[in-house]
């Protein structure tokens, strides 16, 4: 068995685990939220769960990895033999989730190929998105390089492949993000597009709406919120217990998690600001209700091309932004999928190699879902999907509250929250949160996770 590796520091851990947080969810699910939850309200909600809510989960699965030093297939069985199975259950969801991430990693590196190469005003034609994905041979061709990129990091190790990548990319991400949003900020629109300006569609974006909002309304705000967070942060899909058992026993655990905390909401508010106003100067506010591929493949090219000449050059950015969000989110889903199968004794160079093909079987056949393999599902939650839609209610509307839960229990009742509180605080580290931590992993996160889970699965 091959020896443990670890981030070198508490910087690499961060900006490794930020980069898996900081995803496409971020970026076209959250500003969507926000926009039909009523801007502001929305905002309020998710930074008080992200405060409660999301460091519970966050907390206690990178203290189950350091404290274990085990990947997600096996550390649960390291604290207690009975629950080893919640460990298959977090392996069960990187290993559906990577096929079709690597899928629309595709996409995104075609877009970004696009406009990097002058052809944005061809993206912004109708049509374009639905022609590409029905196609036949490309993207099965952009899914392979995407996938082959990810694999090449995972091949390399976590000090050598995902740290050293993280220490570059997610500077220059957050570099890039900020850098279009102040951008977004100073669009306006022409006659043409009502004279509306980026401004107005930023105060649709932070300002409280409480018109016509009931009790119901804000309940369900509070589960789009909840929702939102528990798939932005990455939890109880592996990750973090993965990652987490990289993490050295003499950093401060609380002070990254806080940190972690901190880049991703910052980065899904930013993500709000670079296309909320953007998408109302150009599109009003009947464009603010895509969400999904819709917002990112056929409404922003849009966008960009009504901008001229800048249109070109800011939507290579962008998509490159969303390229390199899409890449360190998928390395950290490979990673653990590929720590399992280290630890069980493969090595790395067999382990990558291994679910490399096992992906690229499956996610060609997520590209033939949208061809010779489609058809119409339809999904407990009243949607309807291909193959991917599937792949993606299983794994995030099913098992992720279901392994969630499972923790809760396993922790807050089984083995006590005092296993996770001594853990983060034995270098002497200060738990501030601590009475409310012991609260929510018990009582308040079950109970969420539990009402999440029902609405997924169409109960109300």
């Amino acid at each position: 068995m091959e020896k443990r590796s670890s981030f070198s520091g508490s910087i690499g851990f961060v900006l490794a685990a930020a980069g898996s947080a900081v995803g496409l969810g971020n970026i076209w699910r959250f500003p969507y939220l926000a926009a039909k939850d009523g801007g502001g309200l929305f905002l309020v909600i998710y930074i008080i769960l992200a405060l409660t809510f999301g460091f519970t989960l966050l907390m206690t699965e990178v203290s189950i990895g350091r404290k274990t030093k085990q990947s997600c297939l096996t550390a649960y069985g390291r604290l207690h033999k009975k629950w080893g199975f919640l460990g298959g259950l977090a392996s069960i969801v990187p290993f559906i989730i990577m096929p079709y991430y690597c899928v629309i990693g595709g996409w995104v590196l075609k877009y970004a190929l696009v406009f990097i190469t002058g052809r944005g005003g061809a993206a912004a034609g109708d049509g374009f998105f639905v022609q590409f994905i029905t196609g036949y041979a490309e993207p099965i061709v952009y899914n392979f390089v995407f996938l082959l990129m990810t694999a090449a990091v995972i091949f390399r190790g976590v000090n050598k492949g995902i740290e050293s990548l993280s220490k570059v990319l997610m500077p220059i991400l957050f570099v890039l993000i900020i850098g279009i949003a102040v951008y977004s900020l100073t669009l306006k629109g022409n006659d043409a597009t009502g004279g509306r300006t980026a401004m107005q569609g930023l105060g649709i974006y932070v300002i409280p709406n409480f018109n016509g909002v009931g009790v119901r309304d804000v309940l369900m705000t509070i589960m789009d919120a909840m929702g939102q967070l528990f798939y932005s942060i990455s939890v109880a899909m592996g990750i973090m217990v993965t990652y987490g058992s990289y993490y050295k026993d003499d950093d401060n655990l609380i002070k990254s998690v806080n940190q972690i905390e901190f880049f991703d909401t910052m980065v899904a508010f930013l993500a709000g600001v670079m296309i909320i106003p953007a998408v109302y100067v150009f599109l009003g506010e009947e464009g603010l209700s895509k969400a999904g591929p819709g917002l990112l493949f056929e409404a922003m090219p849009k966008i960009f091309d009504q901008m001229g000449v800048a249109g070109n050059i800011f939507g290579a950015l962008f998509f490159l932004m969303v390229l390199f969000a899409a890449l360190t989110s998928c390395i950290s889903i490979m990673e653990a999928i590929c720590s399992g199968m280290i630890d069980k004794g493969m090595s790395r160079k067999k382990a990558t190699i291994t679910e490399g093909i096992i992906a690229l079987v499956l996610s060609t056949v997520v590209c033939l879902g949208y061809n010779v393999l489609y058809f119409d599902f339809k999904l407990p939650n009243g949607s309807v999907g291909q193959i991917l839609d599937i792949m993606d209610y299983l794994s995030n509307n099913v098992l992720m509250p279901l392994l969630a839960i499972g923790t809760c229990i396993l922790i807050g009742w089984v083995l006590k929250p005092k296993t996770i509180i001594d853990e983060a605080t034995k270098n002497g580290e200060k738990f501030r949160r601590k009475w409310l931590y012991i609260g929510m992993i018990k009582v308040v996160a079950p109970i969420l996770l539990v009402i999440l889970l029902l609405g997924s699965l169409g109960v109300y």
